[in-house]
C-alpha cells in the first residue's frame, strides 16, 4: 500500500543560479509549484515525484530580466506554461525526466533526505534537499549575446536547487 505526502509550499523553494557575463552568478527561483511524492514506506526507497512548475512564476527580483525570461527567447512561458519533473527513482539521487519549453530530457539530481519529524499540531512531515546541473541548451533555451571582450552574456550550465517539504496525508 502506498503513502501519498503532499508539498508544504511555506516550507519548500526551487531556486537557480546561472552564471552572468562570465563574472558573476544571478540567482531566481518560481512561486508557483506544485510536488506530489508517492512511496511505499518511510524510507522513500523508489518514490514516485512529480513536480510541476508554473514558468510565469519566474522571479529574479528584476521585472525586465524576469519578463525576459518569461518570452519565446526563454521559457516561452505563454506556449510553454509548465516545467514537469517526473522521477524514475530515488535513492541516494533522483533521476528522471524533464521537461522544459517543450523538450524532455534526462537528467540526475543528488538529494539529501532530511528525516521525518511530528510537528505541534500532529502533521508528520519529511524534508529533502536537492542540487544539481542542467545546460539550458538541452531543452532549447538558446538566447545569448556575444560579449566584446570574449565569452557569452548568460553561461549554458544552470545549477538548479530546492527545499522540499512534505506533509503525510
Amino acid at each position: 500500500m502506498s503513502t501519498k505526502w503532499n508539498l508544504d509550499p511555506t516550507h519548500s523553494e526551487i531556486t537557480f543560479k546561472v552564471r552572468h557575463m562570465m563574472i558573476s552568478n544571478v540567482k531566481g527561483n518560481f512561486n508557483d509549484f506544485t510536488v506530489t511524492l508517492e512511496t511505499e514506506d518511510d524510507t522513500f526507497k523508489n518514490a514516485q515525484v512529480k513536480a510541476t512548475i508554473q514558468t510565469g512564476s519566474v522571479n529574479t527580483n528584476n521585472t525586465d530580466r524576469d519578463t525576459h525570461l518569461k518570452s519565446a527567447e526563454f521559457f516561452n512561458a505563454e506556449t510553454n506554461p509548465e516545467i514537469i519533473f517526473e522521477s524514475d527513482s530515488l535513492n541516494n539521487d533522483i533521476t528522471g525526466n524533464l521537461t522544459i519549453n517543450g523538450v524532455t530530457k534526462p537528467v540526475k539530481l543528488e538529494v539529501d533526505f532530511g528525516g521525518i519529524n511530528v510537528d505541534p499540531w500532529g502533521n508528520t512531515k519529511a524534508g529533502f534537499s536537492f542540487e544539481g546541473k542542467i545546460k539550458r541548451s538541452d531543452f532549447g533555451l538558446n538566447w545569448n549575446a556575444a560579449l566584446e571582450t570574449g565569452g557569452v552574456m548568460v553561461s549554458d550550465d544552470v545549477k538548479i536547487a530546492g527545499e522540499l517539504q512534505f506533509v503525510k496525508a
